[in-house]
């Protein structure tokens, strides 16, 4: 059984959201654990006026702080090798050489007391196009690349045209927009104003398309299903002491 391999994880943020709310989800959800797990949400989608907002999601990144991961306020902590920083960094660096802007680099940070460690500081990278390699791979780290659409319509269409379907959220105040949406798009765990939509543990992880392989997925109903063997007993009592008069040559039915 293997529920999860790639993720793209996209938030979609319509200008009725809630701005406070919104940045700081997104830079919890961009950022916390350097990026590093399955459910990050790598890639913001600003719809119309919303790319208005990009400047402030910049200065809210700039305060998070990076530390050892046992370090007291550290925000996010190292990547997990030098292999790991290395990659991160290449797939920064394709953003400027394809186009993008990198409003925030976090590729030359320096923490004290740990000057050769794995780490790679809060990224921004805006005027991202589908095309561009950083958009296409999944960067496991704390990099956050940011499209920017007219309508609900044409970020749906990014989020479906992308080959993974692990989790998605669109932040919104429009009850509509939302169900529009989570009806729309094609992904198998959706977040309404939930950043990180896992589902609890009494549901599946429905990570679907190419952000999973297998039969079945991990946890809640299936999970139970996978890890049990069914048992069928059919049998049968009668009141009276009497045997068949002659052998049945069909298929036994009830009351027979």
């Amino acid at each position: 059984m293997l529920p999860r391999l790639g993720a793209k994880n996209h938030g979609v943020v319509m200008p009725d959201a809630n701005k406070e709310n919104t940045l700081n989800q997104l830079v919890g959800a961009a950022f916390g654990a350097a990026g590093q797990r399955c459910m990050a949400l790598s890639t913001a989608v600003l719809v119309g006026e919303a790319k208005k907002w990009l400047p402030e999601l910049v200065e809210r990144a700039k305060n998070l702080r990076v530390n050892a991961g046992d370090q007291p306020g550290a925000d996010l902590g190292p990547l997990i090798t030098p292999q790991a920083k290395e990659r991160v960094c290449n797939l920064i660096d394709s953003g400027t050489k394809e186009g993008a802007s990198i409003l925030l680099d976090g590729r030359k940070i320096k923490v004290k007391g740990y000057e050769n460690g794995n780490f790679v500081g809060p990224t921004i990278i805006s005027n991202v196009k589908p095309n561009m390699t950083c958009y296409k791979e999944e960067i496991f780290g704390p990099v956050l690349v940011v499209l920017e659409t007219e309508t609900l319509d044409e970020a749906i269409q990014i989020v479906n045209n992308n080959p993974y379907g692990n989790g998605t959220a669109i932040f919104t105040t429009n009850g509509a927009t939302a169900r529009k949406y989570a009806h729309l798009v094609d992904v198998g765990q959706v977040g309404v104003n939930v950043p990180i939509p896992v589902p609890l543990p009494m549901f599946s992880f429905t990570g679907s398309r190419s952000s999973f392989r297998g039969d079945t997925n991990f946890y809640g109903k299936q999970g139970i299903q996978f890890y049990t063997q069914l048992k069928t007993i059919t049998s049968q009592w009668k009141e009276e002491d009497a045997t068949l008069s002659s052998p049945a040559v069909v298929m036994p039915t009830m009351g027979r």
